[in-house]
């Protein structure tokens, strides 16, 4: 009986692995835009992904991670370029995201629901500037394209400046704490994988 169970086990597993297939993100056509709100106005910008790889069965999500080069941060409404380059060395520098000793943030999915209707809910862990935090958010498939938008906490991650959660008195400084992420995310043609390779 023990030996039936333990082949069992193994079909399911091949048979699983027969389905599965490894699917890069296409980094040129794949997006990541940011917004950050202050009182008054915000600010928006790009920053562009370094690396992901996910593992897709029928298309739902089974496992993966993405990688996010935060040297690459970008402003997009200030016209104005010493502005310009003066906002975006403030959001590289430890005040916010201290990109010279966390060059890269990364999110990791830990569980999947199933699309349904083009949506599902995926889980994981997101790390920011060294700090790590479980997320939840609903993803959304066309195509080859899975987008989202998540609102992240910045206080979580030890991204202090302008924050009420850490500082008192900003009054018309403060800058909120969360901002946004619409993600975009395009893989490249999937290959199956193969217990054999």
């Amino acid at each position: 009986m023990k030996t039936l169970k333990i082949l069992i086990v193994l079909f399911l597993v091949g048979t699983f692995t027969a389905f599965a297939q490894n699917s890069d993100v296409d980094l040129n056509k794949s997006t990541v835009k940011w917004t950050g709100n202050k009182i008054g106005g915000s600010h928006n910008g790009d920053i562009k992904v370094k690396s992901g790889s996910f593992v897709l069965d029928a298309g739902n999500i089974v496992s993966g991670n993405v990688v996010i080069d935060m040297n690459t941060i970008t402003n997009a409404d200030l016209t104005d370029e010493t502005y310009n380059q003066k906002l975006v060395g403030h959001l590289k520098s430890d005040d916010f995201f201290g990109v010279e000793k966390f060059p890269t943030a990364s999110f990791k999915v830990t569980k999947a629901s199933k699309f349904k209707n083009g949506k599902a809910k995926l889980t994981g862990t997101l790390t920011i500037k060294g700090k790590s935090d479980k997320i939840t958010f609903e993803i959304t498939k066309k195509g080859d394209t899975y987008s989202t938008q998540l609102k992240v906490d910045r206080s979580k991650f030890d991204v202090r400046y302008g924050s009420k959660s850490f500082f008192n008195n900003l009054a018309d400084k403060a800058i909120d704490d969360i901002f946004i992420l619409d993600i975009q995310l395009v893989f490249n043609e999937q290959t199956k994988t193969d217990n054999n390779s």
